[in-house]
């Protein structure tokens, strides 16, 4: 009877004893203390996916607003789009085009730039035209770029408008104030300056319209991001 008892007793006693070094052993030992052995050492996380990360990826097509950027020599402005029609935000559109990727083709009458992709596609940007009788139109190169240009108006425009333009003979050197904005892009005709310009503007509301004396203009966001998508020899096309 007491052999039959002692039995089953020192076996409960048993799972007892080993539960309790168990519970025991789960309480004292830490991660840091578990040695990992050479070559198996976890791999950490990959870090998160967050929206910016992609538009930065993917070279978007509408950034956050551009605030101040690593090596900038001024700050660039937070341009409302709110107070711009949607159709005029920059986005990615069907264009069917004889032109060969990376040509910029200018719509005037429907103040549009596109920047000619492949499969059928372009990068369409909203922007301020010419004023009647101030537009240009033809093939032009671009011959070269400049980030915040010095700007100085044409003798013709000094003429036209002396109190308006005559202050600014001596020109204006590059920064927030200038006329041309945060880049340009400057316009060949034949190996000859056209002295038309696509550029940035101090005046975001003026894109969509047609005020300007003759260059094209657009949001200095927009016209930072065409500045890093194109190079000097790329076809120009003003319809």
């Amino acid at each position: 009877m007491t052999d039959a008892t002692d039995g089953p007793a020192r076996r409960a006693l048993t799972v007892l004893a080993l539960l309790a070094c168990m519970g025991l052993a789960a309480c004292t030992t830490t991660s840091s203390e578990i040695a990992t052995p050479p070559g198996l050492q976890p791999t950490p996380p990959a870090p998160a996916v967050t929206p910016a990360s992609i538009e930065q990826a993917r070279s978007p097509v509408t950034p956050p607003r551009l605030g101040p950027r690593p090596n900038e020599r001024f700050p660039l402005p937070n341009e409302d789009l709110s107070a711009i029609p949607e159709k005029y935000h920059r986005q990615m559109v069907d264009y069917r085009s004889d032109h060969a990727p990376g040509t910029i083709v200018v719509d005037p009458a429907n103040r549009f730039l596109y920047l000619v992709q492949a499969n059928g596609k372009a990068l369409r940007y909203g922007v301020g035209v010419g004023a009647a009788g101030r537009g240009f139109s033809g093939v032009t190169d671009l011959a070269w770029k400049q980030e915040w240009p010095r700007w100085r108006p044409t003798d013709s425009m000094i003429a036209r408008a002396p109190e308006q333009y005559k202050k600014y003979e001596n020109g204006v050197e590059g920064g927030p104030g200038n006329p041309l904005g945060a880049r340009a892009l400057y316009l060949f005709k034949d190996g000859k300056d056209t002295y038309y310009r696509i550029h940035g503007t101090t005046q975001p509301t003026s894109i969509g319209k047609a005020v300007s004396a003759g260059c094209i203009r657009m949001l200095n966001m927009d016209v930072v991001d065409l500045y890093q998508r194109v190079r000097p020899g790329s076809k120009v096309v003003i319809l």
